[in-house]
């Protein structure tokens, strides 16, 4: 039997796994783990920082910079409250601002004419919202709205562009997570396309207790109809068959997690893919 190889969320995967996957989904992206690998991993323990109103700071990338260029930064970040439905950008809309959460998840989403909508990214404190400032696209490739209620600090589009280009541990953060984003975009596609509903919606949910951290989730049917790109009527019924496995409960409004080790060999092999992928830029 070959050895497993661990993943940063406690998870295995074995070679016959891996092997699976790239035949089962025509576009299995790469081990990325060697993409980047002179660069320095991220600490799992980082020092404790606040914002300039005392605050504590949990974004993962505000966190790992030196303090030199969190010192620089920190004077230029101002703390805002983030309810859930703020549209932060519209697709194709000017990025005013980049935003660093420190609770809470932002769904990023591209809409089509007809007005149908699919959301082909996450972020949450691990992350960065207005991530392409950083390459200096100011125009938004798609809707940045606020899923999940939070708080966290923004910049503005022009102080942070200049700020990049006097903190290159920063700009390299940056630049690795939106890597990190686009492989994440990749493998939502070949989820979207080539696995059942009920297996996506069980991924989707563990995404977003990754970054919330609460068995609750506030998310309507509606809603994860129009992130899953789906029908309310099969999210619906997909939410019934984990509900029925004793995996979540579908309460009015929200979705508790039940057994979470279940749901997981409920998902698909997408989200441990996408763990590693966040696992191997150390920014889970």
């Amino acid at each position: 039997m070959p050895a497993c190889r661990g993943f940063p969320d406690g998870s295995k995967s074995c070679p016959d796994i891996q092997i699976r996957m790239e035949s089962e989904c025509e576009m299995a992206l790469p081990d990325i783990a060697t993409l980047d690998g002179q660069v320095k991993p991220i600490p799992i323990a980082l020092p404790p920082r606040t914002d300039r109103d005392g605050k504590a700071i949990k974004n993962r990338i505000l966190l790992a910079i030196p303090d030199d260029e969190f010192m620089a930064v920190r004077p230029l970040l101002d703390e805002v409250e983030m309810p859930q439905y703020k549209i932060f950008y519209d697709q194709g809309e000017k990025i005013e601002y980049a935003y660093f959460l420190n609770q809470g998840m932002v769904s990023l989403v591209v809409s089509v004419h007809d007005g149908r909508s699919v959301e082909v990214g996450i972020t949450g404190p691990e992350g960065v919202v207005g991530a392409p400032l950083a390459f200096g696209f100011e125009s938004a490739p798609m809707r940045a709205i606020m899923q999940i209620s939070g708080r966290g600090l923004r910049i503005a589009s022009s102080t942070l562009e200049d700020a990049i280009h006097r903190a290159p541990c920063l700009k390299s953060l940056v630049e690795r997570y939106v890597m990190m984003q686009q492989l994440q975009v990749a493998q939502l596609a070949a989820c979207n396309r080539l696995h059942d509903m009920d297996q996506r919606l069980a991924r989707w949910l563990l995404m977003c207790q990754d970054r919330v951290d609460s068995e609750n989730l506030p998310l309507t049917h509606e809603f994860l109809a129009q992130m899953l790109g789906s029908g309310r009527p099969t999210v619906t019924i997909a939410a019934g068959v984990l509900e029925r496995a004793g995996l979540i409960q579908n309460t009015r409004g929200s979705v508790k997690i039940l057994n979470r080790k279940r749901l997981e060999d409920a998902a698909c092999e997408c989200y441990r893919a996408i763990q590693n992928y966040n696992g191997s830029f150390s920014l889970k």
